[in-house]
């Protein structure tokens, strides 16, 4: 990787992709910094997001996708995370709507068709994702972050709207700088712009730690090892991460010889990489987002008289260090989100329908449903084991969390960067690498032609 790095730097051009890609990021992260939205009370947010209840839980895993963003409350607090969900529901509404689908089996004009319809669909779902989220927090905390944010009252109509206009305004910023990083840059932009959003937070988090070491250990003894402890795990965790994201089983496939006028085509042999984490990191998001769901929705029943009780006892069930199941449920929900989103993924690439169109055949096994069915079967046993990982990575660290609390009476609350962050960062790296040694060997076989 390193030696990639000074092979790039080298080379003029790379070199200025290189430089281009960290100034994007910079602009970004300055935008998140120095553009607040206006009116923003930021002690009252600073005390909703020291909350362990299920939104405050939330908001703090938002805040960390957005790269600080929701806790400075900038203009950038959404980031790309309602692009990422109109891409979603797009993929998902595709095996549904016959349109969508037709779409995408139209090849690159209509994978462009379908980009125009996600930017149209982000729209909306920013500006509803900027008014649920400001209403979620007002109504979640005692003192409420924007106190002039509503369509109740007449003068407050206009400050809402422009608060509005101006996170809409910021997540087409952010993605409009991730796509000046695809297309001029190195990697893929939108992942580089979260790529950058998580590890920005990870400085503020080693003097966390640090600082809560030395409250135990003025010396600075418990400081070192607890930052040994972390970093152990993390090194560790990322390790596990690059094998099962590399991970795949490959499936032979052969072709059939064909006869045009007197040549042969065809007969070669080549597989089918099937990976063993197919979905990434898009089913914490989801877990995350259904086990916060019961308690954000029992927080508007706390002070009733009938069903308050009940509603402080959900709260604690969902929220992490006061409930016992937490943890199992939360392993269980990916697991299970893991396999869901796994199938939709394998139903929309229709491999054996592919195969069939393109005279290939796998060794031993009928074309068709015998074809599919042997897919699908394949796909369910190495998904066990993404599922599985998926999982633990998920609840690390919590589970690190209850045994340092336990021993050393101290809260990490996350290992520097939480378990999706971890993944993302990783796959960004990843995938980043791969797209700079690419640039690499066809500059090298340019200097042959």
């Amino acid at each position: 990787m390193i030696q990639a790095l000074r092979n790039a730097l080298t080379l003029p051009d790379l070199r200025r992709k290189l430089l281009y890609t960290v100034l994007i990021l910079i602009i970004y992260r300055l935008a998140v910094i120095l553009l607040p939205v206006p009116g923003v009370d930021q002690e009252a947010l600073a005390d909703f997001l020291a909350q362990t209840t299920g939104a405050g839980q939330f908001f703090n895993v938002l805040n960390m996708l957005s790269g600080g963003a929701i806790e400075r409350f900038s203009v950038m607090a959404n980031g790309v995370q309602s692009y990422i969900t109109a891409q979603l529901i797009v993929q998902l509404l595709q095996p549904i709507v016959p349109a969508l689908e037709r779409l995408a089996a139209e090849g690159e004009s209509g994978q462009r068709k379908l980009n125009r319809l996600i930017y149209y669909v982000t729209i909306p779902l920013s500006m509803l994702q900027s008014y649920g989220s400001i209403q979620l927090i007002n109504s979640s905390y005692s003192v409420k972050i924007l106190p002039n944010f509503g369509f109740t009252a007449v003068e407050n109509i206009l400050p809402t709207v422009t608060v509005l206009l101006s996170m809409v305004a910021g997540t087409m910023i952010a993605m409009w700088l991730g796509e000046l990083i695809s297309e001029q840059g190195i990697g893929n932009g939108i992942s580089l712009i979260i790529f950058g959003g998580v590890v920005s937070g990870v400085p503020q988090n080693i003097v966390s730690l640090w600082s809560q070491g030395l409250d135990k250990d003025p010396s600075g003894g418990i400081s070192v090892l607890l930052l040994s402890i972390i970093l152990a795990i993390m090194a560790i965790t990322m390790f596990v991460i690059v094998v099962v994201q590399e991970g795949q089983r490959r499936i032979p496939v052969q072709y059939g010889k064909r006869m045009r006028g007197m040549k042969m085509y065809g007969g070669g042999s080549t597989h089918i990489p099937l990976r063993v984490n197919t979905v990434g990191m898009i089913p914490l998001i989801f877990a995350q987002a259904i086990l916060t769901f019961p308690g954000i929705v029992a927080q508007f029943f706390v002070n009733n008289e009938s069903v308050g009780q009940f509603a402080s006892g959900v709260i604690s069930f969902f929220t992490p260090g006061q409930s016992a199941w937490y943890i199992p449920l939360y392993f269980a929900a990916v697991v299970g989100f893991t396999y869901f989103y796994t199938d939709v993924m394998v139903q929309q690439q229709d491999l054996p329908n592919a195969l069939k169109r393109q005279g290939g055949f796998i060794p031993g096994i009928r074309p068709g449903k015998k074809t599919a069915d042997f897919i699908n079967s394949v796909y369910r046993r190495i998904t066990l084991v993404g599922a599985v990982f998926l999982g633990a990575v998920a609840v690390l660290p919590l589970v690190t969390d209850v045994v340092l609390y336990s021993t050393l009476q101290i809260r990490t609350n996350a290992l520097l960067i939480t378990a999706s962050g971890l993944i993302i960062v990783v796959g960004t790296v990843l995938d980043t690498m791969r797209q700079l040694e690419a640039q690499l060997l066809m500059r090298h076989y340019e200097g042959f032609i």
